[in-house]
């Protein structure tokens, strides 16, 4: 896929990178989904899990920017290798295929190809070749997708009679405010969704029972074919994930689905559920201790390990920043225990196994999971089927290293057993993530004030360094950070730059205290724009996390 557009069809400029990289990543998913006998029938779910996650995230961040976005230096195209030009192109992408017709889309490809192989284009070329085969016309979409940042959020609107039939059923688009200092307006797009109706069967699983495909545009689009029926268990937006847009569920389909999410009967309802909870919880609409419900309801029913791994990411970072502080503790305990028993629980040697097995080591907190940890190692104990292997020896040996329990010595007679290039940036990450002055201060010298590390293992020892549960250790390098950070950008490279300017960021500092240093660098240091992108980025981090934290709160006292 890459080597049709990019190298077969380049484009004329980096204003028009997407075209390279976003129906590389279109095409990827489709060819995968849909080749005949393909091993990955289910690749639009790890899509919609991963890689349209990175692009929500992306669009809502301060440095949002249109999918064709504004090229001046090489820094600008640095910088814009990123979750729009990637995710979000190829999600509009596949949204432009439901819109025009799945046969128009790739006879107008066909054409573009042949026309200009070997040759330079712009956006104009190809949206000529998809009019042409399609019909429609495409300008307006163009101006209103491509041209404009930011993400709708598409809400149903239901209304039944007392014998629970629809009365009146609408989706209401709306056009958030762009983050603070985004360049752009709010917009309303047209969108070309699916709604999908289900209810529970008699084995208790979640079907779909009838599906609607409409455009939708403007504020409040009406869905006529749904009056009149029985209001079904679940009614999801977006069904099959034709759109770019955060979708919300109307209460009676959200009790639903923090029942039965892991009821969906298809990989993909259950991954764009996943995704609506996620984003909710993200915006400070589900407290972090109801997301994590939610979580613990459906996980165990869920087969696909793509959305395993990442749903315990985002429990993870939805405790460490979204969560009210006082409550953080008991959530990670009622997490630990459940990734404890769903490890127990796991099939004898498969993936979710292993995928427990390391949710389990990020947390493991009290004496008797730490010791679980340590027998597991020297193999004392064991777990039917769970294969100790290189990899997940280290993920023990940095939370025994990040919680006290191993030091030096022991970390150095780890790296004896794999003294190889993984294993040094294994042994750098459990190094830095000691617990204590010394390793820390050595750690943030080995990488800020030298610049002797390979890039690797920069990037292992900071990974080491920022552990969400040594807030208060960490708290004195803020300032060194914001003191360190503009000498750091001039005088390396881009990329390890970046590691510093985005790793070191004090991430794990919520506080309104951060936000206002954050500020005050960038008013004196006048950083470039790149620079000053990665660092508003994160800001923006800090800033979602005190509006997520004070809605954990108000659940608290509700």
């Amino acid at each position: 896929a890459h080597m049709w557009f990019g190298d077969l069809v380049t484009m004329e400029w980096w204003n028009d990178l997407w075209l390279n990289e976003s129906f590389a990543t279109y095409a990827e998913a489709a060819c995968q989904a849909d080749a005949p006998g393909s091993k990955w029938p289910h690749s639009w779910t790890t899509f919609a899990n991963q890689m349209k996650t990175w692009a929500y995230r992306q669009d809502q961040l301060p440095s949002t920017h249109p999918i064709m976005a504004d090229i001046s230096d090489l820094d600008d195209v640095l910088v814009n290798f990123d979750g729009i030009t990637y995710a979000k192109g190829a999600s509009v992408l596949k949204q432009l295929v439901a819109y025009v017709g799945e046969d128009a889309f790739f006879s107008g490809v066909q054409a573009y190809f042949k026309r200009h192989a070997f040759g330079n284009t712009r956006l104009s070329d190809l949206l000529g070749a998809l009019e042409e085969t399609s019909g429609r016309d495409l300008k307006t979409w163009s101006k209103a997708w491509l041209e404009t940042a930011g993400i709708n959020v598409l809400r149903p609107e239901i209304e039944t009679d007392g014998d629970g039939v629809i009365t009146s059923f609408a989706i209401r688009q709306e056009a958030p405010a762009l983050p603070a200092g985004a360049k752009g307006e709010p917009t309303l797009r047209p969108h070309r969704i699916a709604v999908g109706a289900y209810d529970l069967d008699a084995d208790g699983k979640l079907v779909r029972g009838e599906r609607v495909e409409l455009d939708v545009d403007g504020e409040l689009t009406d869905v006529p074919q749904l009056v009149g029926r029985a209001r079904p268990a679940v009614l999801l937006l977006n069904d099959d994930d034709l759109s770019y847009a955060k979708v919300r569920l109307d209460e009676q389909s959200l009790a639903v689905v923090t029942e039965h999410l892991g009821d969906f009967t298809e990989s993909l309802p259950r991954a764009l559920c996943w995704a609506s909870a996620w984003d909710m919880t993200r915006d400070a609409e589900l407290a972090t201790r109801d997301y994590l419900s939610l979580v613990l309801s459906g996980i165990g029913k869920e087969s696909d390990i793509g959305v395993v791994q990442s749903l315990h990411r985002q429990v993870k970072l939805a405790i460490d920043q979204y969560a009210a502080p006082t409550a953080r503790e008991a959530l990670l305990t009622r997490w630990t225990e459940a990734t404890l028993a769903h490890l127990r629980a796991a099939e004898a040697g498969s993936d979710h196994q292993l995928a427990w097995a390391r949710a389990f080591a990020a947390t493991a907190r009290t004496p008797e999971q730490l010791d679980l940890l340590d027998a597991l190692l020297d193999g004392t104990q064991t777990i039917e089927g769970l294969a100790v292997d290189t990899e997940l020896r280290w993920a023990f040996v940095q939370r025994l290293a990040a919680v006290g329990r191993f030091g030096g010595s022991e970390i150095a007679s780890e790296y004896e057993r794999d003294k190889t290039a993984a294993g040094e940036r294994h042994a750098a990450t459990a190094r830095a993530a000691r617990p204590t002055e010394q390793a820390k201060a050595e750690a943030w010298e080995s990488v800020v004030e030298s610049d002797k590390l390979p890039n690797a293992v920069q990037e292992a020892v900071i990974a080491g360094f920022v552990q969400t549960d040594q807030r208060e250790l960490l708290a004195s390098y803020t300032e060194r950070y914001f003191e360190a950070l503009k000498g750091v950008w001039e005088s390396r490279s881009h990329e390890m730059a970046q590691q510093i300017a985005v790793g070191l960021y004090p991430a794990v500092q919520v506080s309104q205290e951060t936000l206002d240093r954050t500020d005050a660098w960038l008013a004196s240091a006048q950083p470039n724009a790149a620079l000053r992108r990665l660092v508003s980025e994160s800001r923006s981090g800090i800033e979602r996390a005190l509006l997520a934290q004070a809605a954990d709160a108000a659940a608290t006292t509700e």
